[in-house]
């Protein structure tokens, strides 16, 4: 399966850097072709341009500043996103590739002012993350990453594809057995994904 891991962390020494190379090569030692996409590495810009929001709904092309990751994307048939919770949302790199690349054309069409998905080449999508506080605290802010992946991108992509969230919480708490724990349990989820 031709995979697209979306990374988005700043730090190589972090416990992401961690869950991220081990992501990479589990999925690559199961025989799966992975596109490894570390947003920071590949310096992407988040910002979406003026001249982006204007032309939000106009048809798709290779002159697009993105065209590169739309084909990525497009080329995909599962998505693994690897990123920590800060302030009970995604980093703004991966949240600006949200709006720089999930575009009109590319993850749905309008229709009759209807959003119709269009990722249907998306088999399978998992979320690994880690949040610095607890379950009981994410929920009570509504916890809106785990309900973008289980919602909006599970809408999204091939209907009743497999989604899985995998989240280590309270890292600010964390010990070297909880991390260990959490890294068996997403080398485990890598190796049947």
């Amino acid at each position: 399966m031709k995979i697209l891991v979306l990374y988005a962390h700043p730090v190589e020494t972090s416990f992401n850097a961690g869950l991220h190379r081990m992501i990479v090569e589990q999925l690559s030692e199961v025989g799966h072709a992975v596109d490894d996409c570390d947003l920071y590495a590949e310096d992407f810009d988040p910002r979406l341009t003026r001249a982006e929001r204007l032309g939000y709904h106009d048809q798709r092309g290779p002159s697009d500043a993105v065209a590169g990751y739309v084909e990525r994307l497009q080329r995909a048939e599962a998505l693994v996103l690897s990123f920590p919770v800060w302030n009970y949302g995604y980093p703004a790199i991966l949240k600006g590739f949200f709006d720089r690349v999930f575009l009109p054309g590319v993850s749905f069409k309008l229709v009759d002012g209807k959003v119709q998905p269009t990722l249907h080449n998306i088999r399978k999508l998992a979320a690994i993350t880690t949040y610095g506080g607890s379950r009981f605290r994410a929920m009570l802010m509504g916890d809106p990453p785990r309900k973008i992946v289980k919602r909006m991108l599970r809408a999204t992509i091939k209907p009743g594809a497999p989604v899985s969230y995998l989240a280590h919480y309270s890292m600010n708490l964390s010990t070297d057995e909880t991390r260990k724990a959490f890294m068996t349990k997403v080398a485990a989820t890598m190796d049947q994904f």
